[in-house]
């Protein structure tokens, strides 16, 4: 079967195109803009991939080979329902869906059970970390990965495994089209008011989620916050179980996200919780998690007030006071919708820069909050110690500057093209 992803380069997209091609398809794809994701992908061997997504484009790909499975990000629906390739796949009948369907079919046609990380933050390094214990095990695995490490591909599907990994996002309501063998969530917090209007709708969205699974792990505090109560299914974590001081990994939620992972593999890997821990304590990480660019200088996804707050704490962990960081929001309606909690979140940081939020998936009506207009949204203390700044010569030399000094830099970055993330590894690393 020929299946053609549209938004390849994306990091949900992308990996489910490696699985699809490792499963023993032909794959193709297309993106609106070249990436280092684009290259990673073209060494794996899926080299038929155009940028600009046009309907020329893609009636070329399908005349070289018809194309039998059109499978798209929700971002490239939510931008343009009318977008040229789609315009092609209905007058063409090419099948047509979003890659939750594509990736259950998978599943379904190997046999495998779905093992599904969900949750506001701590996905992606949950994610990882099953990921990291399973291979450690030799156990034959399916996964997808939403993000680079030293120690697995970000997607990858291996002959015999009887269970695949997944990080099922909230976004779009993506996660409701699982259901999944095993359910670990990481921490809940309102978040997508796009898709989402209210708290309340935000976490019956988790609470349905959950009854489609065949099995929940889940933080007490996260329990309390949508009304759930342990059963036959659901096994509930103390978010103060004293094992959690006893693991040897820096950072407050890296410790939860291993004592998750622990307590979830108990059954599948035959192994205990303390087992599984010693395992954990050697995991190696994973790209834009507190990833070290060079010496000094760290880059993390963190882009919700709770996901920041981690990061913010890990930093001092390895800064102490000296902790500067550089803050790039990840979309201007987030901003607006965070802006509140953004007041006293840097307070702690020696120094902040603030540079341009990273763009996509927009509210046209809102008002861009440029860099100096999320300074005014801080408390005044933090005020005086934080810059607007550009992604140009003058912030390379001034972080230059602050490396020399001893200084703990910390970049909270969207990642992607054109990216402070992107900028960062072109001038850092």
């Amino acid at each position: 079967m020929h299946i053609f992803f549209s938004g390849i380069g994306g990091t949900g997209i992308g990996p489910l195109a490696l699985v699809a091609r490792q499963a023993g398809h032909t794959v193709s794809g297309s993106d609106k803009q070249d990436s280092s994701y684009i290259h990673y992908l073209k060494n794996q061997g899926i080299s038929q991939i155009t940028i600009g997504q046009s309907k020329s484009a893609i009636a070329q790909t399908h005349k070289a080979q018809p194309i039998d499975w059109y499978v798209y990000s929700s971002a490239v629906a939510i931008e343009n329902p009318n977008a040229p390739e789609f315009q092609f796949c209905r007058e063409q009948a090419i099948k047509m869906s979003k890659r939750d369907e594509l990736l259950n079919t998978i599943i379904a046609g190997k046999g495998m059970k779905l093992l599904a990380v969900a949750g506001t933050h701590g996905k992606t390094t949950t994610t990882a970390m099953m990921i990291w214990v399973l291979k450690q095990l030799g156990m034959p695995i399916g996964y997808i990965l939403p993000a680079k490490s030293s120690f697995a591909e970000m997607g990858a599907y291996e002959y015999g495994a009887g269970y695949f990994v997944y990080e099922c996002d909230e976004f779009d309501r993506n996660f409701l089209h699982f259901s999944p063998e095993l359910s670990l969530i990481t921490g809940i917090a309102w978040d997508h008011p796009d898709i989402y209007a209210t708290q309340k709708d935000y976490n019956q969205a988790f609470v349905d989620f959950m009854k489609q699974s065949s099995r929940v792990l889940l933080w007490q505090s996260d329990a309390d916050r949508v009304g759930t109560h342990p059963d036959e299914k659901t096994h509930i974590l103390s978010d103060t179980d004293k094992k959690l001081q006893l693991i040897n990994l820096a950072g407050e939620v890296n410790r939860k996200d291993a004592f998750l992972v622990a307590s979830a593999l108990t059954n599948i890997t035959a192994r205990s919780v303390e087992d599984i821990l010693k395992i954990l304590e050697k995991f190696p990480g994973v790209s834009r998690r507190f990833e070290q660019i060079t010496q000094g200088v760290y880059s993390d996804y963190a882009h919700t007030p709770e996901k920041i707050r981690g990061a913010l704490q890990l930093g001092h962990e390895v800064g102490g006071d000296n902790l500067v960081v550089v803050y790039e929001g990840l979309h201007n309606t987030r901003q607006h919708f965070i802006r509140a909690d953004l007041t006293h979140l840097f307070e702690d940081v020696k120094k902040l820069y603030i540079v341009p939020s990273y763009l996509a998936r927009e509210d046209t009506s809102l008002e861009l909050l440029t860099p100096d207009k999320l300074r005014l949204a801080l408390s005044d203390p933090t005020q005086t110690k934080t810059q607007s700044a550009q992604l140009n010569a003058d912030l390379k030399m001034t972080l230059s500057q602050h490396i020399e000094h001893g200084d703990t830099v910390l970049c909270l970055s969207a990642g992607g093209g054109g990216s402070l993330d992107e900028w960062l590894r072109q001038n850092f690393s």
